[in-house]
């Protein structure tokens, strides 16, 4: 579940006289990105939370153990969702009412279990469907936007606000003292307004009082809570030389029960999910919305011709042009996860969310996958070998111009992408000259100057002295010893990625997800893409 927290807001919370016990404003701003409890960035779509169903209840903290109300009116605008919640007439009630007049709990956050999301390029996830659960009252809130707008009391309660120091002018009148409730009733919280000092008159010793009054004080504030506080300390201070030399020691051995165990999350992610033969020839979308399994995509098969005509009136060139009807089928790509109720609800951080991240993670990689396959099945030999272990650059610089030319010779196009696997990456980058200098000098800095330079070229561009200039693309779904010189218009890769479906298991008390989504690639020339093999 997602739990929201962290960002300063201030708003306009007054009491006024209408006989409720309700709080209204705005539970989530949309199109605002905010940060969740394990450093996730979320944003919100517009009717991402629902407006009817079961009412979220109202929590103090996201504490389910403390219930104060429930949300009683959702209105969905396009600036975010709007709440009004009634605060029940308990002890806890009052005191989240208390808080809220006096502006210490200003701002609201949701917990809401995402069922239909997906993630940006920044990686923030954009959530468009949500089971909201509940609302709580917090200090801080997640979005700058989240905050209680008007706090509604009933004439009655408005004893709930904070309470004013007593007049502190010394009186001869007896003052009532407060009662409060605790474990050992023989013991009262003093509440008395202060008298002046009497000399030589000893210091007045309290009783230490009991967790219950030191709390009920801590509510109450002002005196009351001052005098007892300073009866705490004192007591602690009276005791301290006699608990010093009556103590034995106590290490961490001996309370093992106490100790706590923190769990620092996020989970370290060992995997990168990146897409570098994606991002390198871009995603096109589905035609037709993706609405059907296959499609055509056409290309050229024989142009028409055009040449010089001889002797006039004589016969021209006619050629009959063919565009073949090439069939491009869908691949569906998916993964599922099955989670217990209890691992959603009593994991922190939330192992829904990381998992779920992660199922979406492991689709881009397989999209990615798919792509690379399809341009190592697509690619044409260009007939050229680059002797890998001898170390001699000039083969490699035969290779790549061998299959720049191929490129060039039967398309009037140019390479822009060299294709590698992580082997072949690595031998690149270890490839030296005669002298031992390496081929590829770093020369970006200032001051730095490459003897070779090879990898500052441009091959794009017929004149070039060298192919280095292409756009190196190393990715770790190609198999061992692939090299591909292309030209990336040549390569199409189209997706149209669907998100997380939900269904809850009654029978197992669990919840299964699926992320899914669907690929196409299509090699529109494969004299585009010309392989090299290594030796």
């Amino acid at each position: 579940m997602i739990k929201l927290n962290a960002q300063a807001v201030t708003i306009d919370a007054a009491a006024g006289d209408n006989p409720t016990r309700t709080i209204t404003g705005v539970a989530v701003p949309y199109g605002e990105t905010a940060i969740v409890s394990d450093g996730t960035a979320v944003r919100f779509e517009k009717g991402a939370l629902p407006v009817e169903g079961k009412a979220p209840k109202l929590f103090m903290y996201h504490d389910s153990s403390q219930p104060v109300g429930l949300v009683t009116e959702r209105v969905d605008t396009e600036e975010g969702m709007m709440f009004a919640a009634r605060i029940s007439a308990t002890a806890a009630g009052d005191e989240a009412l208390t808080l809220a007049l006096d502006g210490v709990l200003d701002s609201v956050s949701v917990g809401v279990n995402p069922t239909r999301f997906s993630y940006d390029d920044e990686g923030t996830m954009i959530v468009t469907q949500a089971e909201w659960l509940e609302l709580s009252l917090v200090p801080i809130p997640a979005f700058a936007g989240a905050e209680i707008e008007k706090v509604y009391a009933s004439a009655e309660n408005t004893v709930l606000a904070s309470q004013e120091e007593p007049d502190t002018e010394p009186t001869s009148e007896p003052v009532e003292e407060t009662k409060v409730e605790s474990v050992q009733p023989e013991a009262v919280v003093e509440a008395t307004t202060p008298t002046a000092p009497i000399p030589a008159q000893p210091k007045r010793k309290f009783a230490l009082p009991t967790p219950g009054e030191y709390m009920a004080a801590m509510h109450i504030g002002g005196t009351t809570f001052a005098n007892v506080a300073a009866a705490a300390n004192e007591y602690m201070l009276s005791k301290q030389s006699a608990l010093q030399a009556a103590a034995g020691d106590v290490l961490t051995t001996n309370t093992p029960g106490l100790l706590p165990v923190p769990v620092l999350g996020p989970v370290f992610e060992d995997l990168n999910y990146i897409r570098p033969v994606v991002a390198a020839v871009g995603a096109r979308a589905m035609p037709d919305g993706g609405q059907s399994k296959t499609w055509i995509r056409p290309t050229w098969t024989t142009h028409v011709s055009v040449g010089a005509q001889s002797p006039e009136l004589g016969g021209v060139s006619a050629t009959t042009p063919v565009i073949a009807s090439n069939v491009v089928t869908k691949t569906t790509l998916a993964g599922q996860v099955t989670l217990s109720v209890q691992d959603i609800d009593f994991t922190s951080p939330a192992a829904l969310e990381i998992i779920l991240r992660d199922l979406a993670g492991q689709y881009m990689l397989a999209s990615d996958n798919v792509a690379a396959d399809a341009i190592v099945a697509g690619a044409t030999a260009s007939g050229a070998t680059w002797d890998v272990t001898a170390n001699d650059p000039s083969t490699l610089i035969s290779a790549i111009y061998t299959s720049a030319y191929n490129i060039l010779l039967e398309t009037n196009f140019l390479p822009d992408h060299i294709f590698v696997a992580p082997g072949v990456w690595q031998a690149l980058g270890a490839q030296l000259d005669a002298d031992k200098r390496p081929v590829f000098p770093y020369v970006g800095a200032a001051g730095l100057m490459g003897v070779n330079a090879m990898g500052s070229a441009n091959v794009t561009v017929a004149n070039t002295f060298n192919p280095f200039g292409l756009n190196l693309v190393a990715d770790r779904n190609f198999a061992a010893g692939t090299m591909v010189v292309a030209r990336g218009q040549a390569i199409e890769f189209y997706e149209q990625v669907r998100g997380i479906m939900s269904v809850e298991v009654p029978s197992t008390l669990g919840r299964t997800f699926s992320y899914y989504g669907y690929v196409s690639t299509f090699i529109a020339d494969s004299t585009q893409v010309q392989s090299i093999a290594l030796a």
